[in-house]
């Protein structure tokens, strides 16, 4: 509750209210539904929560002004659901996957299980992409290439840079589906969305892109921009925004947001939660 709480008290809502997205997606909100405040049932949406059987842990939230013909929680595996990773909004020409990723860990001791989580999601991800296409976004832990996070040399053996795991997002990519920020923006540096609190990271931008907008590749067309708002402050990552023209969820250039609900770009929040593995 009080991850949502520092988050929207005080007029907080002032980012959010002003990017005004069609969809939003959350991660590692930490809350089960319950305790959810009124303040971050956001006006004007359909709202969807999927929390961790663990208390305080994981956990990720879809908010959708327009209601999807259907939501789901999951990827259908007992093994992997019970964290709250993953919710599905079916829309008439796409699917929409918020998703939260675990991460491999200090010493990498669920490096194996990381492993098995990708293969099976990115099954889930084919399944889905059978039907219709697959707009993927969330926080994937992974910085796929070495232009994607600061100091790629020292972190070979780090979590979320290890060969294993961008080997297997190399092999999401090769699968027919398209990391959209590369898209347009192929060999842009120094553009991250997560850093560290230690050693003053952000203001020195020493910083990793793990928060992604993944998509089939026959929608890409669809997509006309993505962005990061890495100037919004108030937790370790900064939103990211995709834009899509598409009439599914708005007759209008549609927006979707995923990432921490921020603040103004000119206030920080000093007790934001530290990550978790």
């Amino acid at each position: 509750k009080q991850w949502y709480q520092r988050r929207v008290r005080g007029g907080k809502l002032a980012y959010l209210k002003f990017e005004n997205p069609d969809i939003i997606c959350l991660q590692e909100t930490k809350c089960a539904e319950a305790d959810i405040p009124e303040e971050a049932k956001f006006t004007g949406y359909h709202r969807y929560f999927n929390s961790a059987e663990k208390k305080g842990y994981s956990g990720t939230a879809l908010y959708s002004k327009v209601k999807p013909l259907s939501v789901t929680y999951g990827i259908n595996m007992p093994e992997h659901d019970s964290e709250g990773r993953v919710i599905t909004a079916e829309y008439s020409s796409f699917y929409f996957v918020g998703v939260y990723v675990p991460n491999a860990g200090q010493k990498l001791v669920r490096l194996s299980y990381r492993r098995k989580w990708n293969e099976d999601f990115l099954s889930y991800c084919k399944d889905l992409d059978s039907k219709k296409p697959v707009i993927v976004a969330g926080d994937l832990n992974v910085a796929h290439t070495e232009i994607d996070l600061a100091n790629p040399k020292t972190n070979t053996k780090s979590s979320g840079f290890t060969p294993e795991e961008r080997e297997d997002f190399s092999t999401w990519l090769d699968s027919g589906f398209v990391d959209t920020f590369r898209h347009f923006h192929a060999d842009v540096k120094d553009a991250y969305t997560f850093w560290t609190y230690m050693s003053n990271a952000r203001k020195r931008n020493i910083g990793w892109r793990i928060d992604y907008f993944v998509a089939s590749e026959r929608f890409v067309k669809n997509i006309t921009a993505n962005m990061i708002r890495d100037v919004v402050l108030g937790s370790d990552h900064c939103p990211i925004m995709l834009l899509v023209a598409d009439d599914s969820v708005t007759d209008k250039e549609q927006k979707i947001g995923t990432g921490t609900i921020a603040v103004d770009e000119k206030e920080n929040l000093t007790d934001a939660q530290e990550k978790e593995d």
